[in-house]
């Protein structure tokens, strides 16, 4: 056992001579290796839970191609015999244990191979690049402007903070908070259908190579009410945060005296208070980023847009587990490497964070 302490002290210690010579690239290194090794666990799990999912996509892939080729339908299970089952499951790799399934396939993803749509045959990475470009624009301008206000609201109403008008916001955005997401996709949904204001779709029904001055008006026109759904569903919480942080830091013993010595309010609050809210603000955008990409599966199903997560459902539902696990997997790189950013940025912003300790 004492050797084996040994052996582990003697291997660590070229790291902590890393960490101790470069406390920030270890940090990041640190940051990086746990994110890898995060997602080399969640793969493995979608992998086993894509083995006990119901169905045979097997069957449905052979019910596929007899039509196909006869053009028929009425086609079923009982036409296709165990051995022909058998054969086009050892052809696809499924009979094997699930994990052997996955370490192939991680194998494959390392020489920059994602392999096929089961269901469609076309590859898997350019299934994902054609879709991720519409969920990244949607999300991203959901943050900046769910950043940008509620900035703007929670500075201003922290210098309100007990008026009739600060209760009321605060009570608007806790319901903005608690209010269920999807209820609200659907009322909004609903709210275009009957007034005809927008459109029931959130993509235009043609390219941006057809029209691209009118593809962008479209598109603004389109996007609108999905938009409307993620900034609202994300400003009560970020705003509430900003104003508890404002108020947190105007209450501290340092905001007193620099009041004390006569310097102008605006100061106080934006050369001091507000660069301290930073540091949560930076902390909780990781988790508001998520959110926002888990909530986006909903909101492409309802308003039919065209994304990744829309696609997700699509591959869940026809069960093409290399689309499903690389659509997961992409989309976790996504919101595990904005985590990681956060906590970079966090360390660079905030000299006080000790990151080589940690």
């Amino acid at each position: 056992m004492k050797r084996l302490k040994d052996l582990g002290a003697l291997i660590a210690q070229p790291f902590y001579r890393f960490k101790q010579k470069a406390p920030l690239a270890a940090y990041i290194a640190n940051r990086f290796l746990t994110m890898l090794v995060m997602l080399f666990l969640l793969g493995l799990a979608v992998f086993g839970l894509m083995e006990l999912a119901p169905g045979d996509i097997v069957t449905q892939l052979m019910t596929q191609q007899l039509m196909a080729s006869e053009g028929r339908s009425g086609v079923n299970q009982r036409n296709f015999t165990a051995e022909q089952l058998a054969g086009q499951r050892a052809a696809l790799g499924l009979d094997k244990p699930f994990y052997i399934q996955y370490f192939a396939w991680l194998g494959r993803v390392i020489r920059g191979d994602l392999g096929v749509s089961l269901i469609s045959r076309a590859p898997v990475s350019f299934l994902i690049l054609s879709r991720l470009f519409n969920s990244v624009v949607l999300n991203l301008i959901s943050l900046v402007l769910i950043t940008f206000f509620s900035f703007v609201l929670g500075v201003y109403f922290s210098s309100k903070a007990g008026t009739r008008i600060d209760l009321a916001v605060t009570f608007f955005a806790l319901t903005l908070h608690a209010f269920p997401g999807i209820l609200l996709l659907i009322l909004l949904q609903l709210f275009a259908s009957v007034t005809n204001l927008f459109p029931v779709t959130a993509y235009p029904p043609f390219s941006f190579a057809d029209a691209p001055v009118r593809f962008v008006f479209s598109y603004m026109h389109h996007i609108f009410l999905p938009l409307l759904s993620a900034f609202l569903g994300g400003i009560g919480g970020t705003m509430r945060m900003i104003r508890a942080t404002m108020l947190d830091q105007l209450g501290q013993p340092y905001i007193t005296s620099l009041r004390s010595r006569g310097i102008h309010e605006w100061r106080v609050y934006f050369n001091h208070a507000f660069r301290n809210t930073l540091n949560p603000y930076i902390t909780g955008s990781a988790n508001l980023l998520a959110s926002l990409f888990s909530g986006s599966l909903i909101l492409e199903i309802i308003f039919a847009y065209p994304g990744i997560g829309r696609l997700m459902y699509e591959a869940v539902i026809q069960e093409d587990v290399n689309l499903v696990l690389s659509n997961i997997m992409f989309v976790s790189f996504l919101v595990l490497l904005g985590m990681v950013l956060a906590d970079i940025l966090l360390a660079l912003v905030d000299p006080r964070i000790r990151y080589g300790k940690d």
